[in-house]
């Protein structure tokens, strides 16, 4: 797959902003807090519905709007498609797919990105929503219609846990709460398919993590993953993680996964009426990485971390392109080579070459391997300069004048705020977001 033209407004430091990429590496360079990360993460948006730096859409809404805008020109092999969407400050999200209203659960189907970015030592090193959200932006992105699953998930979570806030508050006992029965079965089909999609995943993972691993550390320090679940008792949100049995033998003999659950879900009723809290779910696991038989977590040296998160960021990349009709995934790498040693660049670089387009951001040009140094651009203050499009000349983008005609942006279908005069009315070009 390949991302031949972004299109922004009202998203983050832009009022708008075009950009031309090409087949094979593009770079992005600039002091930092100009703009570079965010237009990888407005790429990273179409592919996972999500942010690598923030947990909700918010902040992604330009200071003073109510709605940002993201458009992308997509081509996979000789198809193009066009995919956009309006990320709301309030409200559901809207989309639209080749000019025609869809939901916002569907634009991972079109958009495949793996992102590496410094944020990722936190998968390795940081609390266990880190390495959740991980897992779940790729099973988003390897079956859409997971988005959905999540979501419902989350909301029937936040219900659940109201209603036993609610009664502890009211000294209630665990009898007398007939209506949390209910939320437990939604509870309990959801999150177990949940858990089951999570638990493939990382079976998956498994032999692409090993091969990225020696070929960014040179070594086989035999690294592995298996997920610490809450319904097998234990709390690994807590720390008790590493207490349970590792890898997919845990399942053997086991009982189903829903049974399992609602047999934890009894057991932890009394603590989870004390203390007003769902105690047992996907919501509490965690995915536990090791090397040498250690965790990662507290034992892997500084460089074992940035393998082993790499490593990941490879494997995810190769399962994508394994099972994606499309093609390779973009590839962004965003101001990842400052973090590395020498020896990482040069391994990272040359494994990533090979894909079919890589975006690369850098506050420092120096730091980015040869490999890769092609097709540079330059962000300075929201003010998009593309050097190489043409050799010897020079063409400029960005927040300067947005109604500027732009050879390669979408022609006649240009992207505006709702309160903008238009061609379409206002329900042929919005759809709310559907994931129920």
């Amino acid at each position: 797959m390949i991302v031949e033209h972004l299109s922004l407004v009202d998203f983050r430091n832009y009022a708008t902003a075009e950009l031309t990429l090409h087949r094979g590496p593009n770079v992005l360079v600039g002091r930092n807090g100009q703009g570079k990360t965010n237009l990888a993460e407005a790429i990273v948006f179409l592919a996972t519905l999500g942010s690598h730096r923030v947990s909700s859409d918010a902040p992604m809404v330009r200071d003073g709007h109510e709605a940002a805008f993201v458009r992308a020109r997509l081509a996979h092999a000789q198809r193009k498609v066009l995919v956009e969407v309006q990320i709301n400050r309030q409200g559901s999200n809207k989309a639209r797919i080749n000019g025609a209203p869809g939901r916002t659960a569907d634009l991972p189907r079109y958009a495949h990105v793996v992102l590496f970015a410094p944020e990722d030592l936190q998968i390795v090193r940081g609390d266990p929503s880190a390495r959740r959200r991980f897992a779940d932006q790729l099973l988003i992105q390897r079956t859409p219609r997971m988005s959905a699953v999540l979501g419902d998930y989350d909301r029937v979570l936040r219900q659940r846990t109201a209603l036993l806030k609610s009664a502890r508050a009211r000294g209630m006992k665990a009898e007398a709460l007939t209506t949390l029965d209910v939320w437990d079965d939604k509870l309990i089909a959801l999150g177990s398919e949940i858990i089951d999609a999570r638990s493939r995943l990382a079976a998956d993972l498994q032999p692409g993590l090993a091969g990225a691993y020696s070929a960014i550390a040179g070594a086989d320090h035999d690294p592995r993953l298996h997920w610490a679940q809450s319904i097998r008792g234990g709390d690994p949100e807590e720390g008790d993680a590493l207490r349970q049995a590792q890898g997919p033998d845990q399942d053997a003999g086991a009982g189903s996964t829903a049974e399992l659950f609602r047999t934890a879900l009894a057991a932890k009723r009394s603590a989870e009426l004390e203390r007003g809290l769902t105690l047992v779910g996907p919501h509490r696991d965690d995915l536990v990485l090791r090397v040498r038989d250690l965790p990662v977590k507290g034992y892997a040296s500084h460089g074992e971390s940035w393998s082993i998160a790499l490593a990941l960021r490879l494997a995810s990349a190769e399962l994508l392109r394994a099972e994606s009709p499309a093609g390779d995934p973009v590839l962004i790498l965003d101001d990842v080579f400052a973090e590395l040693d020498a020896e990482r660049r040069r391994r990272l670089a040359g494994i990533t070459a090979g894909y079919e387009q890589v975006l690369v951001t850098a506050a420092v040009e120096e730091d980015i391997p040869d490999v890769l140094h092609r097709h540079v651009v330059r962000v300075s203050a929201g003010m998009i300069t593309d050097e190489r499009e043409v050799r010897g000349a020079e063409s400029t983008f960005g927040a300067q004048d947005p109604t500027e005609s732009r050879q390669d942006a979408p022609q006649n279908e240009e992207m505006r705020p709702e309160t903008e005069a238009t061609a379409t009315t206002t329900e042929d070009r919005e759809v709310n977001d559907d994931r129920a």
